[in-house]
């Protein structure tokens, strides 16, 4: 059985940073690609950014490039998104992820995921 347990959300200004986390729990997410997804109010479930077992290789959403990180820290067990520059259009909740498919890639697809935590609010103010 395979936990997630993303931390980190909050209330932040226009311009500002928050750092996710995302602790596994039950496997070791070494073997693993994980990544982060997003849901606005009234709005599907979207990807923001993914990465393969090792973080060398991510793929992140045109809205997010440049100003979100994806990084992993497989010892600790934890996935992390590092967000700045954030902007109102950022606030959603935010769902960290893990897929059973080959570890060597970095899926975008939210189908490919088997695994959710229950995720974390993230609130841009203007």
């Amino acid at each position: 059985q395979v936990q997630l347990v993303e931390s980190g959300g909050g209330l932040v200004q226009a311009g500002g940073s928050l750092r996710l986390s995302c602790l596994a729990s039950g496997r070791a997410i070494s073997r693993y690609a994980m990544g982060w997804f997003r849901q606005a109010p009234e709005k599907e479930r979207e990807f923001v950014a993914v990465t393969n077992w090792s973080g060398g290789s991510t793929s992140y959403a045109d809205a997010v490039k440049g100003r979100f990180t994806i990084s992993r820290d497989n010892a600790k067990n934890t996935v992390y998104l590092q967000m700045d520059s954030l902007k109102p259009e950022d606030t959603a909740v935010y769902y960290c992820a893990l897929t059973n498919r080959d570890a060597n890639y970095a899926y975008t697809a939210q189908s490919h995921y088997t695994y959710w935590g229950q995720g974390t609010q993230v609130t841009v103010s203007s």
